[in-house]
């Protein structure tokens, strides 16, 4: 008999037949004498739907407001779900995030986990109840509700794990595992049996939709066994995200392509080269929130250089107006920018054993004529900016280069 947390994303639930295709999905666990947690999110578009609703009445929702009201969308899941699951003869009891108690910070909309009470879980386990849980949402210090930002859900499911010690978290979603680049783009990509977690935290933070960040770093943290599945398909063992073996490692060099087009680059030229600069240019950046991704700073001339940095596609107009003034002040020459590029990343742990992957990489990109302008590298990653138009030949042409497809 195993502890089992199982996630269901939006999609998964998304109507009452598919609530209760969950249900029989996790009666048959159940049945097999395993001890189930589900952690549920809101209906497929509900939550857009009560964000929209929220801005209907106010431009700018007061966030602790817009916590209380988006909770309810995993409220309606949840009971959804425990009577489906009655309905099979199943004991079943649902739980909100303050119920557990999911302790969180006050960060409203942007909620981080501070603490679990796993005892009224335990309970209600070891009396043979399917203990289903609404993602996404806790509760802080004063009693208020709070959310996790976009994707919670699966944090919630990790963090749940981890406090009850599971033997395996299962996050069911719309695709049947992590594949080795969006098989939308590259028909050829095959899943992925196993995949790191140092991988997969490279491939979430790169664009890859399939889990998200915060989940992936909760789970190699507290060492939880987490498995990607398809809430589609009967059968299948799905990619499990684990840690390094070192004889896997030699074998495998590369895991996949990663790509994100949601990016804008921004360039200073003429900048001052002295102690102190890249705080000076960045730090008003940092007070307004908004995280920089890649930095390259050229070699100057006359005592002079030229920054470069990519951000968030949606924070481009806003970085422009903060830097008028550093500009300014720092007596750079101008300031450059476009959204139009992409960032195709090359993933891998093999890289720390295996010479020439940079190369290969540069050269299959030559060879279609595909321009870098900025490099960014670490042990198992290689990042790579381009113009966006060509984003998806890049992605085609690496995954080949790197012998990723399926086999014939």
């Amino acid at each position: 008999m195993a502890l089992i947390v199982q996630k269901y994303g939006g999609t998964s639930v998304g109507s009452p037949e598919r609530i209760k295709n969950v249900a029989r999905r996790i009666a048959r666990w159940k049945r097999a004498g395993h001890q189930l947690v589900a952690v549920v999110s809101a209906m497929s578009g509900e939550t857009n739907r009560l964000l929209a609703l929220a801005r209907d009445i106010q431009a700018h929702p007061d966030p602790r407001e817009l916590d209380v009201m988006v909770s309810t969308g995993e409220q309606v899941t949840i009971a959804l779900l425990s009577m489906a699951l009655m309905d099979l003869g199943l004991k079943a009891r649902s739980y909100t995030g303050s119920q557990v108690k999911i302790l969180t910070d006050s960060g409203h909309t942007r909620a981080r986990i501070v603490s679990i009470d796993e005892a009224n879980l335990r309970r209600d386990l070891n009396e043979g109840c399917v203990v289903v849980v609404a993602g996404f949402q806790g509760v802080d210090e004063a009693g208020n509700i709070t959310t996790l930002g976009r994707g919670g859900s699966d944090t919630t499911g990790v963090a749940l794990a981890a406090a009850l010690n599971a033997d395996e978290c299962q996050i069911y979603t719309d695709v049947d595992g992590v594949y080795t680049t969006d098989p939308r783009i590259v028909p050829e990509a095959r899943r992925l049996n196993t995949i790191t977690f140092e991988e997969m935290l490279e491939m979430a933070s790169l664009g890859s939709k399939v889990l998200q960040i915060r989940s992936v770093e909760f789970a190699g943290k507290y060492r939880v066994k987490l498995r990607v599945l398809s809430s589609f398909e009967e059968e299948g063992t799905g990619t499990l995200i684990t840690f390094e073996d070192d004889k896997e490692m030699e074998q495998a060099t590369i895991s996949g392509i990663a790509f994100n087009h949601d990016e804008a680059k921004i360039t200073i030229l003429g900048v001052p080269d002295r102690p102190g600069i890249a705080y000076q240019i960045l730090g008003p950046i940092g007070d307004a929130d908004i995280d920089v991704d890649m930095i390259v700073q050229n070699v100057g001339h006359d005592g002079l250089t030229d920054f470069s940095f990519t951000v968030h596609r949606s924070d481009y107009l806003k970085v422009l107006e903060i830097l008028k003034p550093v500009a300014a002040h720092i007596k750079a020459r101008e300031v450059q920018g476009g959204d139009k590029i992409a960032k195709v990343s090359v993933v891998g742990v093999g890289m720390r054993s295996h010479a020439g992957i940079a190369s290969t990489a540069f050269r299959t990109l030559a060879e279609e004529g595909i321009n870098i302008q900025m490099i960014s590298t670490s042990e198992i990653k290689i990042s790579i900016v381009i113009d966006e138009k060509y984003m998806e030949l890049a992605v085609r042409v690496l995954h080949k280069a790197f012998g990723l497809e399926q086999p014939t």
